[in-house]
């Protein structure tokens, strides 16, 4: 299964530039709003908490158009021609990394491309083959 996941979350420094560079990938604007990934605060208030889509399945599994199917490589994707952007997989996601922008037909989530894991200035993030 390949997938993105927090290598060094202590080393985070909420600069976002993965946020940044996930959202010009699939929206080509900046909008943290727009980004698969997101870097929140931890409990303490002021830990900088990256969250990541893990391929749970839990949006396929609710999607009523059959829109999020998971590839060989174990990568739940969205086919943009099946997905009719209802928005069920974004209320069901626990992590709230899918996104829908009002400007697309479709939503929106990681499918591990690896896109942050090179903007990281500090190597926080990776795409791991498990």
């Amino acid at each position: 299964m390949k997938k993105l996941n927090v290598a060094k979350k202590d080393t985070c420094m909420a600069c976002k530039a993965c946020e940044i560079a996930c959202s010009e990938a699939f929206y080509k604007e900046f909008n943290e709003d727009y980004s698969c990934i997101h870097i929140g605060v931890a409990k303490d208030g002021e830990t900088p908490k990256p969250t990541v889509c893990v391929q749970c399945g839990k949006c396929a599994k609710n999607c009523p158009e059959g829109a999020i199917t998971q590839n060989a490589k174990g990568v739940y994707t969205i086919d943009k021609k099946k997905c009719v952007g209802c928005g069920k997989c974004v209320e069901v996601c626990p992590f709230h990394v899918i996104v829908k922008s009002e400007a697309k037909e479709y939503a929106s989530k990681c499918i591990a491309c690896g896109i942050c894991v090179k903007a990281c200035p500090m190597g926080v993030l990776e795409i791991k083959e498990a």
